[in-house]
């Protein structure tokens, strides 16, 4: 379960927006909501198709540019440094093909994830001086590639680091290090990704007279694909970027994006920012991880039609492979869960396996990080070393988390939401230790947060509702798709579809009836019974059917109305810090420690039922509110240990069986009640 939080709405203001701006009534609600509220906000943000602040605004970037220039002057070789994730690939693609286009003599190197890992490294400068490389151009690295543009310094060769990642306390000896983070930069916009500050040095590139509508035709697919990729806020720049992308995307002149689209199953269909995310970059960040980078720039840059449709073949391929390793990755977590419940008790969920594939770890902790609500760190062990990946909650800063176990790592980076990390096979018990010793001692550790925008009434749902919202598009991070709530729905029907994989759950309040979708969930996994009032987290759609168009209410999250998610979160985290030893209020006691009666009303629930198949914390509900949720984890940790029941929880399934028992059992024998009433006394 998530903390549901609905944001605060200044109906005054939204009001002043609507009608100032002639905006529908729910743009302007959602610009409030959103905090885009000036008349500049406002029009950047829905009305911005094209203009780019002066990329000479970037430290250094009149440098570069000289630097870059003399290499064409001299017919020097350049090289282009990329990465091997999406927006690296595109960088690489983007600025290797505008040079290919100013007639320079460039080539361009992508590391192996798997040999190599990210940014430069001396290798590879020695492979480039082999080659005849006299200047290095990075995109998407090097902003901490201090010793290896010195050792490429030292062999004769210079370099030119855009980057967009924070800077270190000494910058790169470089000829220029065009780096929006650096504090003596004085550009407006900051959160480019690399392909975004790619471009903006072919804006310099091509210098005062720059033709920036042009340039975005030219590149606006490759600049769509890499800033979506890179998780980078759709605001400012990147919108437009993004916006321009889309529609090139679906008429590319690029020969392999044709190929992509096609083998992506998009083909004739309007391709959105969605389609981008959770298609497109994936099948480009595959080949990456299993270690055919190259092969994603030659798609972007190939004029064959042949080596396109060879080449996206194997990207959708590759795409194919990592869901299948990361799907054995997940049933060997969730093994590990059943056999060890405790392992998910923590904190910081920190999870270790041997030779788990370390090109996908990260989407691993991504998915297990959703399931719990926690900050989730994945081990792959190779004998006596590991290599990790991890993913935090909004507010929980992980890099901080990990920098505080340092001693114990060999290497480690990243950002409050994501981490890398090694160390020592032999040190993983005590570092998953440490690490929560320093989330136990974080003021406020956050829950992981379901954001809905705004209720809705049910009775206000429309065709011509849905429709605005495309005002807000395209969507992603900085930028989310509007979730909205519906409170308080009577569940009046539930139809299973496609064989029992999705679910179309039919809904009720006053005179108002609303179909919604409950997408890959059967009726077997659907905890809620015809009669029962709920609260629904959507997202909205238009779906035409023989030439109708009507609505389509997408549940993201459903819980029961009378939940209290915040109250059912703090209470199992009682219980979770009961398990691990910390202290407990004596209320977070009285919340945990049950009498005879609370656990007659469970035993009892489960003895009519024949059991419970469900996610435990819709226990809370079934038992009407009458026990807290850490309550009802305590009585069943009770009777499990006492042989009354058998409970089996994995990642995504709950078995709770009833076992038979002969005569009376004690159940203040319980390890558990005995420990809660001895730290009770």
């Amino acid at each position: 379960m998530k903390l549901w939080t609905v944001a605060p709405l200044d109906k005054n203001e939204a009001s002043e927006i609507q009608n100032k701006y002639e905006l529908p009534a729910i743009i302007a609600m959602l610009l409030q909501i959103r905090n885009i509220k000036t008349k500049e906000e406002i029009e950047d943000f829905l009305f911005n198709d094209s203009e780019i602040d002066s990329p000479f605004e970037i430290k250094d970037m009149d440098k570069a540019v000289s630097r870059i220039k003399s290499s064409l002057d001299n017919c020097e070789l350049i090289c282009v440094y990329g990465d091997y994730d999406a927006d690296g690939v595109t960088s690489t693609a983007l600025l290797y093909s505008y040079l290919e286009t100013v007639g320079a003599n460039a080539m361009y190197y992508i590391p192996s994830r798997e040999t190599e890992g990210y940014g430069m490294n001396k290798s590879a400068v020695d492979r480039l001086k082999e080659k005849g490389v006299k200047l290095i151009v990075t995109v998407d690295n090097g902003i901490a590639a201090n010793e290896e543009i010195a050792y490429a310094k030292s062999l004769g060769i210079d370099t030119v680091v855009t980057d967009h990642h924070m800077p270190q306390d000494i910058l790169p000896d470089a000829c220029a290090v065009v780096d929006l983070h650096r504090e003596d930069c004085n550009s407006k916009f900051k959160n480019l990704s690399g392909v975004g500050v790619a471009f903006k040095l072919i804006m310099a590139l091509e210098g005062e007279y720059c033709d920036v509508n042009s340039l975005l035709d030219n590149y606006a697919d490759l600049l769509c694909i890499g800033t979506i990729g890179d998780v980078v806020e759709l605001k400012g720049e990147n919108r437009v970027f993004v916006k321009r992308g889309l529609q090139s995307i679906m008429n590319s002149d690029r020969i392999g994006i044709n190929a992509l689209v096609k083998d992506s199953g998009l083909f004739g269909r309007n391709i959105y920012a969605d389609n981008v995310s959770f298609t497109l970059v994936p099948r480009i960040n595959a080949v990456g991880r299993l270690g055919l980078s190259q092969k994603s720039v030659t798609l972007f840059l190939t004029e064959s039609p042949e080596e396109a449709e060879e080449i996206s073949s194997l990207l959708c391929e590759n795409n194919s492979e990592r869901q299948n390793i990361e799907k054995q990755i997940i049933i060997k977590i969730d093994e590990q869960v059943k056999r060890n419940p405790a392992v998910v008790l923590d904190k910081i969920i920190v999870i270790d396996g041997e030779n788990w594939h370390q090109g996908v770890i990260g989407i691993v902790a991504s998915r297990i990080k959703e399931i719990y609500g926690k900050p989730v760190i994945i081990i792959s062990r190779s004998g006596e070393s590991a290599q990790a990946s991890g993913r935090s909650v909004q507010g929980f800063p992980l890099s901080e988390a990990v920098f505080a176990c340092s001693d114990l790592l060999t290497k480690c980076g990243g950002h409050p939401m994501a981490v890398g990390l090694g160390l020592e096979s032999k040190n993983i018990e005590l570092f998953r230790k440490r690490i929560n010793e320093f989330a136990d001692s974080f003021t406020d550790m956050p829950f992981d947060r379901l954001n809905i925008e705004c209720k809705l009434n049910p009775a206000s749902l429309s065709v011509d509702l849905v429709n605005s919202l495309s005002y807000l598009q395209p969507y992603g991070a900085g930028n989310l798709t509007p979730v909205f709530g519906l409170y308080n729905m009577t569940l009046a029907k539930i139809i299973p579809l496609s064989n029992n994989k999705h679910l179309k759950l039919i809904f009720t309040r006053g005179n108002a009836t609303v179909n919604a979708m409950k997408f890959f969930t059967s009726s077997e996994e659907f905890p809620y019974v015809k009669g029962d009032i709920l609260d629904l987290a959507v997202t909205l759609d238009t779906n035409e059917y023989n030439g109708s168009v009507s609505v389509s209410v997408i549940i993201q999250e459903i819980k029961a109305s009378s939940d209290n998610s915040e109250a059912i979160l703090l209470s199992l985290r009682s219980f979770e810090d009961f398990c691990c030893g910390n202290k407990l209020t004596k209320q977070q006691i009285f919340d945990l420690l049950p009498d005879r009666n609370d656990f007659a009303v469970l035993y009892r629930y489960l003895k009519q039922n024949g059991g419970y198949n469900f996610p435990v914390e819709t226990l809370v509900h079934k038992l009407d509110n009458k026990l807290s949720f850490g309550k009802i984890r305590v009585i069943l940790e009770a009777m499990n240990e006492l042989g009354l029941i058998e409970i089996c929880e994995g990642l995504k399934s709950n078995h709770i069986k009833l076992l038979e028992v002969a005569g009376k059992v004690d159940l203040e024998s319980a390890r558990i009640i005995k420990k809660l009433r001895e730290v009770s006394q």
